[in-house]
């Protein structure tokens, strides 16, 4: 039986390969694996999934001079280095080598592409969130004029979560605003679940006037974390107004479109709260000096009327003084009169008194030529008296003692 040897039967699919396959195909993948060796070859991983299954895989190479001018290039269009996770339309050429087996060789890369499917990506993002009704659902919330608890949402070491603070605790009118800071990493594949767990910590706390995520600037790539459905549904239907300011001057990010307000950079952000409260201070001012003219005409018109009420007033209180004095000098004569005749009928009442009183005096009696007699110092008109006991019997100008002998029942006078 005719046998061959291994690396025959390599060189014979060599050969085969280089008879039927052009000299090089563009493929589209996504990138599994990426490491770069000390001498600055590229070495990768292609990968195909369907339906979250990978179903196609081959190792591919681009060799250090191609790398360094095809890697800064792509950067410069993208707006991203090549980078695992990423979808890439390359062209190559396919090798089989007897001892390495088979590979591809990139040759190049269309920018475009990445750039469209990126897009593409992000569209799905933005139809899905519409589809659900939840889009706009942010921008429903009614902005607080004078915002006194802000939730911070970024990384502590954000160069504009420090801007951020500067301008809104420095503000030239002197806003005191409170604010405290929930750290979440904000850039890279943890971003978005990192930034969704200060949204619940927010969320429990219950207390804000609304929440400010930002962070300061960075590259295309490190952006990518907002345009996250997940990420990006969770800001959407949050039950307070969102503020973005993530701090690049591209296209907004999926994140912005979903907030309440979008702006530039966190700097923006600080000045656009302090503004707001600012106009709204400048409106109650001027309310208060409209208040304070109308109260003013109202006192000036108030002050003429009083004065002509308080003349009106001082001629009727006159008048009404006069005819009272004449009226009350009457009444004075009248009850002077009535009052001297009844002083003159107690008078004559009380010398009535005054005669029976004199009438009935014992001193009166008894110079009349009456007499009274007593028992024991007691008047015997109350008094029964006894056999024996002393009789004082009273004059005009004598006392008489004498004995009862004898007491006889007399009838009546």
């Amino acid at each position: 039986m005719d046998h061959l040897s291994l690396i025959e039967l390599n060189k014979l699919i060599q050969d085969a390969l280089k008879k039927n396959l052009e000299p090089s195909y563009w493929i589209v993948a996504e990138i599994g694996e990426l490491r770069v060796n000390q001498k600055g070859h590229c070495y990768l991983e292609l990968l195909q999934n369907e339906d979250s299954k990978v179903v196609a895989k081959v190792k591919a190479t681009i060799w250090s001079y191609k790398y360094r001018n095809l890697s800064t290039w792509f950067q410069g269009i993208t707006g991203q280095p090549l980078t695992e996770g990423l979808k890439i339309l390359a062209n190559i050429k396919i090798s089989f080598h007897e001892l390495y087996g088979y590979s591809l060789n990139i040759q190049d890369i269309d920018a475009s592409y990445t750039i469209g499917e990126k897009e593409k990506l992000r569209q799905e993002v933005i139809n899905k969130l519409i589809n659900e009704g939840v889009f706009e659902m942010n921008r429903e919330h009614s902005l607080p004029l004078v915002p006194q608890n802000i939730a911070i949402i970024s990384s502590p070491t954000a160069a504009g979560y420090g801007d951020f603070l500067q301008h809104l605790e420095e503000n030239s009118y002197g806003y005191n605003i409170k604010s405290r800071l929930y750290e979440a990493v904000m850039q890279g594949s943890e971003a978005p679940e990192s930034i969704i767990k200060a949204l619940h910590r927010i969320n429990k706390a219950d207390s804000y006037d609304l929440i400010v995520l930002i962070r300061g600037g960075g590259s295309q790539l490190d952006l990518e974390c907002f345009d996250d459905y997940d990420l990006c549904s969770h800001l959407a239907q949050f039950p307070m107004p969102v503020i973005t300011g993530i701090g690049h001057e591209r296209d907004d990010t999926i994140a912005d479109m979903v907030a309440h307000t979008k702006l530039k950079t966190p700097t923006a952000v600080a000045e656009f709260i302090i503004h707001g409260m600012a106009s709204y201070d400048a409106l109650i001012n001027e309310e208060a000096t409209k208040i304070g003219r109308i109260a003013r005409f109202i006192l000036q018109n108030s002050g003429t009327k009083l004065q002509s009420i308080s003349s009106t007033i001082r001629m009727n209180a006159q008048s009404v003084i006069l005819n009272e004095n004449h009226g009350l000098q009457s009444i004075m004569q009248h009850i002077k009169h009535k009052t001297s005749q009844q002083i003159e009928r107690q008078y004559n009442i009380i010398d009535k008194f005054e005669a029976k009183h004199m009438l009935l005096n014992p001193e009166n009696a008894l110079r009349r030529g009456f007499s009274f007699s007593t028992v024991a110092g007691k008047s015997i008109l109350n008094n029964a008296a006894e056999a024996g006991q002393k009789l004082t019997t009273y004059s005009l100008n004598q006392r008489i003692e004498s004995k009862i002998t004898s007491v006889k029942k007399n009838g009546k006078i």
